[in-house]
């Protein structure tokens, strides 16, 4: 992920003794009521820490904004959202077309009615949190089976969720495990609903480096755009109007243009997706055999939709966000299987479970409460193998990435169909009356993600390699088609499937979620039959994997109780995509013998690396500002250029993209857009020496904002145009 303060004797003695605390202190993604326990101001916080989550809205935090997937911040009074260029990436790539390429040129929209929506996108502004264990735990009673307790536990939280939700039209409401069960805490958002693009760069600036720097460090890639958070005239979190206006938020950050340097205090707050870093052994090594086997399988579809796709402008730019989802996610992978061999992770986390053991059999009470909790799960797993392994193929089938979209467009409407006859409280949670908007939405964003013909080959070529299978693998529903053992079997099917459907009309679809089950099933569509039968199966195996959830969540509740005790509370829960801070240094690392990186990049090292081709391409105009050392105030005194990128030891995941770095005093230096490919196997595990985040500098922002793209609006609109005034005036 980022030179040095000349120190002299004690002082810099003390510094060099206080580096490795810093490093191994932070090894948690701390929820805000947990962050007392940390003695930030004595770690090196400059502001009272207080400040930082409050519970009237207008703490810090309040600025953090979930986008779904990914994390932005407000940066004016008048809801402009920061974030990454890969987190607004869907949103750029929907509006993208052959005569409007924003992937390749980029965005810029000079005026407040140029900006466009990004389509499929909201904003979730943390309202506050509570906890509530005691009332989604009231409902489960001795010797129920798992499958009861996880339906108990499931109608509390629906309960909680409605209630809360009545507290306004634009409420969103979240109940979240915390601890395997150990915790619960209800969540209370705004949403808004109405989310425009307002700049992007373009893509030889917002994705430099592209696959080849993914995770990668030393990295140059200027991740950032602009979004706008847009209201009813009366504030409410309203679906796109021309009349609404922009939000208001309580509190936006304040961007600091002094930059960072080596050994400076920084933090992150934001909405890290999932960790498994209080997994046991047995889980890991279970997560470990899925990686290799599925990384064989992304390489093989990235191979396939590229071959697919070239020389065809309009094929690239619909599957351009499933491309580059199956990429970040190969290399990921990739990262933790070689992390996880590297320091033998698994024989790491087994001498952790002797300590506990250990612990646990000090006092008869631990020994009977917690003593057989390792060997359960060992149990377990070898039982959830063979179940899961059993319906990977049916589970697949139904998803875009692996299976068909217009199949999974199938099977979403017949789902919705079906759960639409139950009362509202009786319906999964993904088809209650609340989250029907986003079906529909997502329903109608599909054409904007998929080619209806490479659709049909794609299909084909899944099907295939699943030809040889025992039919015990295969779903009974295809089974018919696969006892053939023929290519122009299946090829006869998929060609069925397409030719005879009205499902590659998006109106179409949209229409059809609003059947009644019998008349859907009136149309004799093929795909939407295939989805019936798909059901039949889906159904059992959906109704079986509560139990197993349950059952697994109730052996990891013990073990993680047992954690909790013997570390007296200082445990930070597994992320899970609620709100998280987390602290460290912006300092280097060493990944390998005689290998010393640096923590910061600079704007010369994008120049070096420049091929003249994709993914190290320069603009001209870069390049032009860079020979004329045209660098204003955004020039590090020290480095004599522009920052571009730097390293810090926070630790993030997947979610985190596009989350604040922010120094000492609070005030935002650095956009999280990645970690570093050692790190990635903090997912699981934290190895201090190697855990590095990297935010993309905020004066390498700043710069390309202003310098390279005349976006003067944008720095008047921070606040920080008047700055550069005053200091030109002295």
């Amino acid at each position: 992920m980022r030179c040095k303060a000349k120190l002299i004797g004690g002082l810099m003695l003390s510094v060099w003794l206080l580096i490795p605390f810093l490093l191994r202190a932070d090894e948690g993604m701390w929820m805000p009521h947990q962050m007392k326990m940390l003695n930030l101001q004595q770690l090196g916080l400059k502001m009272n820490p207080d400040d930082l989550y409050r519970t009237d809205g207008t703490g810090l935090m309040s600025a953090v904004v979930n986008l779904g997937g990914g994390t932005g911040e407000f940066v004016s009074p008048d809801g402009l959202i920061l974030t990454n260029h890969h987190v607004a990436f869907g949103a750029i790539q929907r509006a993208s077309n052959k005569e409007h390429d924003y992937i390749t040129e980029g965005f810029l929209a000079r005026k407040r009615e140029e900006e466009i929506p990004a389509l499929g996108y909201t904003a979730d502004i943390l309202l506050g949190y509570e906890e509530v264990t005691a009332r989604v735990l009231s409902r489960v009673k001795p010797r129920m089976t798992p499958k009861q307790k996880y339906e108990a536990i499931d109608s509390a939280i629906k309960e909680i969720v409605a209630e809360a939700e009545k507290a306004g039209p634009d409420i969103r409401a979240s109940v979240v495990s915390m601890y395997s069960g150990n915790q619960y805490y209800l969540y209370r958002f705004k949403r808004i609903k109405d989310v425009r693009l307002v700049y992007a760069p373009p893509q030889d600036l917002g994705n430099y480096g592209g696959e080849v720097d993914n995770w990668m460090w030393p990295r140059h890639t200027c991740d950032f755009s602009f979004l706008r958070a847009y209201v009813s005239k009366d504030g409410i979190g309203v679906d796109y109007s021309p009349d609404n206006v922009p939000y208001r938020p309580k509190v936006w950050l304040k961007i600091s243009t002094e930059g960072v340097k080596e050994g400076d205090f920084t933090f992150v707050m934001g909405y890290p997706g999932r960790t498994y870093r209080n997994n046991m052994a047995v889980e890991i090594e279970y997560d470990f055999n899925a990686m290799v086997k599925r990384m064989t399988e992304f390489q093989d579809i990235i191979n396939f939709i590229e071959t697919a796709t070239k020389g065809d402008k309009e094929k690239e730019i619909r599957y351009a966000s499933m491309l580059k989802g199956l990429y970040n996610s190969l290399k990921n992978m990739q990262g933790k299987v070689e992390g996880m061999k590297k320091v033998d992770l698994i024989a790491r986390k087994r001498e952790q479970e002797k300590e506990l053991l250990a612990w646990i059999k000090a006092t008869p009470e631990r020994q009977k409460k917690y003593g057989q909790v390792l060997d359960l799960m060992d149990i377990f797993m070898k039982r959830y193998d063979v179940y899961a392994s059993r319906n990977e193929i049916l589970s697949n089938i139904i998803s875009p990435y692996f299976g068909s979209t217009v199949l999974s467009q199938a099977y979403t409407i017949y789902r919705t169909v079906e759960e639409r006859q139950k009362p509202d409280k009786d319906r999964e949670a993904a088809y209650q009356e609340r989250n029907l908007p986003y079906v529909k939405q997502r329903v109608q964003l599909a054409e904007r993600s998929y080619v209806f013909d490479t659709d049909r080959e794609f299909f084909k070529h899944q099907l295939k390699k699943l030809m040889n299978l025992p039919a015990e693998k295969i779903p009974s529903a295809l089974r018919p088609v696969f006892s053939r053992k023929s290519e122009k079997a299946i090829e006869e099917f998929v060609d069925n499937l397409y030719e005879n459907t009205i499902l590659g009309n998006p109106e179409k679809r949209l229409e059809l979620l609003e059947l009644k089950p019998a008349e859907l099933m009136k149309l004799n569509d093929p795909f939407i039959n295939l989805a019936a039968e798909l059901e039949k199966e889906l159904k059992v195996v959906r109704e079986e994997s509560k139990a197993w959830a349950q059952e697994r969540a109730d052996i990891k509740k013990l073990y993680e109780a047992a954690l909790l005790e013997m570390k007296e509370g200082k445990l930070a829960p597994d992320a899970n995509g609620t709100i998280r801070f987390t602290y460290g240094l912006v300092e280097g690392y060493s990944p390998r013998d005689a290998v010393i990186y640096k923590p910061i990049t600079t704007l010369k090292g994008v120049i070096e690396k420049e091929t003249g081709e994709f993914p190290f391409r320069v603009p001209d105009k870069l390049k032009e500002l860079y020979k004329k050392r045209d660098f204003g105030r955004f020039e590090d005194p020290v480095l004599g250029d522009v920052p571009a990128c730097f390293l810090n030891t926070t630790n993030v995941t997947g979610g985190n993209s596009g989350s604040p770095t922010l120094n000492a005093k609070g005030e935002q230096v650095g956009i999280i857009f990645d970690m570093t490919y050692e790190s990635v196997i903090g997912d699981y595990y934290i190895i201090p020496e190697w855990q590095r985040s990297i935010s993309v500098e905020i004066r390498y922002v700043l710069f390309i904002t202003e310098k390279f793209s005349g976006a003067h609006h944008l720095m008047k609109e921070m606040g920080l145009c008047r700055e550069e005034s005053e200091k030109e005036k002295k």
